[in-house]
C-alpha cells in the first residue's frame, strides 16, 4: 500500500518559457566547449552540411556534445525550478 502513495508523488513540473529556453542554449554551448577541448578527433565521420557554422565537428560529435548539453540542461532546469530560481 505504501508503494500506490509513493507513485501519486508527483513532483512539479515547469511550464515552458523563454528563460527555460535560455538555460538550455546556455548549457547545449558549454557541452559544446567541453567538447571542442576533449574530443580528440572532433571532425571524424559524416561531414555536417556548414562546417564552419558547427565549429569543424563531424556529425558525431555534433550529436554527442549537443546529447550532452541536454542532459545538462535537464538537470539544470530541474535543479533551478526545484530552488525557485526558474
Amino acid at each position: 500500500m505504501a508503494y500506490i502513495s509513493l507513485l501519486a508523488a508527483v513532483p512539479n513540473t515547469l511550464t515552458w518559457s523563454p528563460t527555460v529556453a535560455i538555460v538550455m542554449i546556455v548549457c547545449n554551448i558549454i557541452a559544446i566547449a567541453i567538447g571542442k577541448f576533449t574530443i580528440k578527433y572532433p571532425n571524424e565521420g559524416p561531414a555536417m552540411p556548414s562546417p564552419n557554422l558547427f565549429g569543424g565537428f563531424g556529425l558525431p560529435a555534433v550529436l554527442g556534445t549537443t546529447s550532452l548539453g541536454h542532459l545538462i540542461g535537464a538537470g539544470a532546469i530541474l535543479g533551478l525550478s526545484n530552488l525557485g530560481v526558474l
